[in-house]
């Protein structure tokens, strides 16, 4: 995935109510207001500041011009834009990057199932053969090279990983797929103690069949790519 323009570089004053940021822009030191698409707690991702990049809409509709895309945490860059990970995966799964997810005919997006959800990539094959793919995005680090989900208390989460259960019930497969947007993990595991709940439902849906998959990405500043395998640690 290609940003669409040259990334803007600024420094983080503040990340509050959970979509909003404030950054002093490096080319006129201008501060601004930025969109943080980032609904976790973003733990250890918005120490003052640090470094960060943002895109720029030139869309006179939107409310707030800049988005905040990339930040440099630990001497690494890290993807902490949460609208990317379904694209990322998406392309990872074109280009066989995922190859327990490479046999199907058609791939789509945000397909109605379950209780009143919507399956972040649905994947058909021959005849009614179904894979229902979750994507969750992943930058929490506490331990050196080892990436942990969640970070913040996810019900919504846990909630997925039921149905991905149902659907395997109904005798299809069905995958959590973790994008892991820093390169500096090459582990995954649960942070079981930030959200036992979802440890829990992530160990019920395990055994009941739901596949799990982690892969990793090459953040750079014209782009990020998911092309790092990922060891799980689960």
């Amino acid at each position: 995935m290609k940003f669409a323009a040259p990334l803007i570089s600024g420094r983080l004053v503040k990340r509050y109510k959970r979509f909003l940021a404030d950054v002093v822009l490096d080319e006129d030191s201008a501060e601004i207001t930025a969109h943080c698409a980032n609904p976790g707690s973003m733990l250890g991702l918005k120490e003052p500041g640090s470094r960060v990049w943002l895109s720029q809409s030139d869309n006179p509709k939107r409310k707030l011009k800049y988005s905040w895309e990339i930040m440099e945490a630990d001497g690494a860059l890290v993807g902490i834009n949460t609208a990317h990970p379904n694209k990322l995966i998406e392309e990872a799964i074109e280009q066989g990057r995922i190859p327990a997810l490479a046999d199907f005919q058609t791939l789509r997006r945000e397909v109605k199932y379950g209780k009143n959800s919507r399956i972040d990539i649905l994947l058909e094959g021959e005849g009614e053969a179904k894979t229902y793919v979750e994507v969750k995005n992943v930058h929490l680090m506490r331990q050196s090279g080892l990436a942990e989900f969640p970070d913040s208390v996810t019900a919504r989460g846990a909630k997925h990983l039921a149905e991905l259960a149902d659907m395997v019930k109904e005798g299809h497969r069905a995958a959590m797929v973790f994008l892991v947007q820093r390169p500096d993990c090459d582990k995954l595991s649960l942070a079981s103690d930030i959200d036992p709940t979802y440890a829990a439902a992530f160990a019920a849906a395990k055994d009941a069949g739901v596949e799990v998959y982690a892969i990793g990405c090459d953040v750079q500043l014209d782009g990020i790519d998911a092309v790092k395998p990922v060891e799980l640690a689960i």
